[in-house]
């Protein structure tokens, strides 16, 4: 899991909503209408942000010192954080015995779900 800061600029609207931006990040735009939900929208497009940028193995630019950016008197800014896990499958080969297996399709477990469940409980994940 890695962690990510940046800084976003909150932009207040005549109609009390927000649009928010991370000036590091080109296209990385969000809006809420209110306070509370613009920053849960800003982590949410920060994420997803940073997951396309991971997936297409593209360069994540370093976060600007809030010393470096301009607002005005509508604007605010305001660090978001967020954590980024790899959630990409990946494929593993997993022996179990015949007599288990034939239980399993029987019930109509998906074998994939019960071994992450499993491991997120062992790993307290």
């Amino acid at each position: 899991m890695a962690e990510y800061v940046y800084p976003a600029i909150f932009h207040a609207n005549e109609d009390d909503s927000f649009t928010v931006s991370f000036p590091d990040l080109s296209g990385c735009i969000t809006e809420g209408k209110s306070l509370a939900n613009a920053m849960y929208m800003a982590q949410s497009a920060l994420t997803q942000w940073l997951e396309y940028m991971i997936d297409k193995k593209q360069m994540i630019p370093c976060a600007s010192n809030l010393k470096n950016i301009e607002i005005t008197q509508e604007e605010f800014v305001n660090f978001i954080r967020v954590d980024i896990k790899d959630n990409r499958a990946v494929k593993r080969t997993v022996s179990i015995p015949k007599w288990l297996d034939d239980k399993a399709i029987e019930s109509g477990l998906s074998l994939s779900r019960v071994l992450q469940e499993a491991l997120k409980d062992k790993l307290n994940a």
